[in-house]
């Protein structure tokens, strides 16, 4: 018989338990980890801001390395010497009288050059390199002494089908283009076999289309002794210059070293030097350029060419300096704030301590902070002092905010000692150069396995923590 009363078994009252409300979706972890990662992406553009404070005040110190380097002396170009011999070109015109059919021929008379580069030429050059301040801004100036010795062949003409008694050796000279007249200091002489000569600056006409800033040239000289022999030559040049020495490899054989006391070259243009050795006081390099190895000839007539784009170049860079280093750390600001954001997330989760996304934004700030200090003392003193006082500063406040958060000293810690190790990891990765992205990748790949491991236990959809 049916009754009424009965009490329902334990799987019907299990059936009449209210149901929970699992559809407040700003309540799910999902909704938790979309804010977080919004939060993330809208910090990128104060991220933005302070890179672009530290491309300003980088383009400030170039702007002062080229105002230093115009009062002390740009960049060194050497493009010489180079033997400059006048020759009378005859253009003979034919008249016809239309009478008498008589026909009459007239000559006229035009200057005309031939350039003539060495057979030899072997440059020493020894560079005394120091750097030079204004304000907070750095640059490098050097001291260059360069002997340059070899010997010119005999002049042939006859490609030109230039007669003898046109070769006008009694105007001849030699010309050095030497790129800025500036960095020249004292006199300049070339020894031609014994006999020494003088170098003049010439007068530029078309200056606005003209490849030279400063040509130098002997007077007209009686050079007629090269019509039928090899002459030698030597000459000495003083530079005072900044960040680069370039130097044009016009002999058939190019044989060239430099020496310096700065540590941190930099080899650029067409050629590489076949030796070096690079030390913490110093280097020396050297090299050896054939005239197989250039696509240019060794005589030219009418105009000289513009070489400037077949230099062999040595650069005196300040290697890493603090800008780059600063704007280094600051493309890690993504990871150091994903990071972080991860790990009080993480904390979040298993101790189930709700933190505002307010707090969220107070740490992110905190975190682009670093970087804004970081700037500001590297101007004042080095970058890793600078590195240390600013990540000291973060993780300190960090920490001490996060004991307000989470209510206990053990996940502050933690939190501290995470951001000591990030700062670390960055810093190294920052200090090396062929190695650096072979660290990072590694030291990113650990993070990755931290967090897994860390994370494998946790409940991510019965969580009842609260953003």
């Amino acid at each position: 018989m049916e009754t009424f009363d009965q009490q329902p078994n334990q799987a019907q009252r299990q059936q009449l338990q209210p149901v929970p409300d699992n559809n407040n979706f700003m309540q799910s972890t999902t909704a938790r980890v979309i804010i977080v990662g919004l939060l993330t992406l809208v910090l990128l553009l104060p991220l933005q801001y302070v890179k672009s404070l530290i491309w300003e005040r980088q383009g400030l110190q170039e702007q002062v390395s080229t105002e230093i380097a115009s009062q002390w002396g740009g960049n060194v170009y050497v493009y010489g010497p180079i033997l400059k011999i006048p020759y009378r070109v005859i253009t003979e015109t034919e008249t016809t009288d239309k009478a008498t059919k008589k026909v009459t021929v007239s000559k006229q008379y035009s200057i005309d050059y031939a350039y003539f580069f060495p057979d030899e030429l072997k440059a020493d050059a020894n560079v005394v390199t120091d750097s030079k301040n204004r304000n907070n801004y750095e640059t490098t100036v050097f001291n260059s002494n360069m002997h340059l010795k070899g010997y010119y062949p005999i002049p042939d003409f006859s490609k030109r089908n230039i007669a003898p008694e046109n070769i006008l050796w009694d105007k001849a000279s030699v010309v050095m283009n030497t790129g800025n007249l500036k960095s020249i200091k004292g006199a300049v002489n070339i020894q031609l076999n014994g006999k020494s000569y003088g170098f003049e600056p010439v007068a530029q006409e078309n200056a606005a289309k003209e490849m030279y800033t400063a040509l130098l040239e002997t007077p007209p000289t009686d050079l007629s002794m090269m019509a039928d022999k090899k002459v030698a030559y030597t000459m000495d040049i003083i530079y005072d210059g900044s960040q680069k020495i370039s130097i044009v490899p016009i002999g058939k054989l190019t044989e060239a070293t430099i020496k310096s006391n700065w540590a941190d070259p930099k080899f650029e243009g067409n050629f590489l030097p076949y030796a070096k050795d690079i030390k913490d006081n110093g280097f020396t390099a050297s090299w050896k350029v054939s005239h197989l190895n250039r696509p240019f000839v060794q005589q030219y007539f009418g105009t000289l060419p513009d070489l400037s784009n077949y230099t062999f170049d040595t650069g005196f860079i300040i290697l890493n300096d603090e800008y780059q280093q600063n704007e280094r750390a600051a493309k890690y600001g993504f990871l150091v704030i994903g990071l972080t954001f991860l790990i009080f997330f993480l904390i979040q989760m298993v101790s189930k301590i709700a933190i505002h996304i307010f707090q969220y934004s107070m740490v992110g700030l905190a975190l682009i902070m670093f970087y804004t200090l970081l700037i500001s003392i590297t101007e004042h003193s080095s970058f890793r002092f600078a590195y240390i006082i600013s990540a000291l500063a973060v993780i300190i406040m960090i920490g001490l905010y996060s004991i307000s958060i989470l209510k206990s000293k053990k996940f502050p810690l933690f939190i501290a000692a995470t951001l000591t190790a990030l700062y670390t990891f960055i810093y190294v990765i920052i200090q090396l150069e062929n190695y650096a992205l072979l660290a990072g990748s590694l030291g990113l790949f650990a993070i990755l396995g931290a967090l897994m491991y860390f994370s494998r236990k946790i409940d991510w959809g019965n969580s009842t923590a609260t953003a």
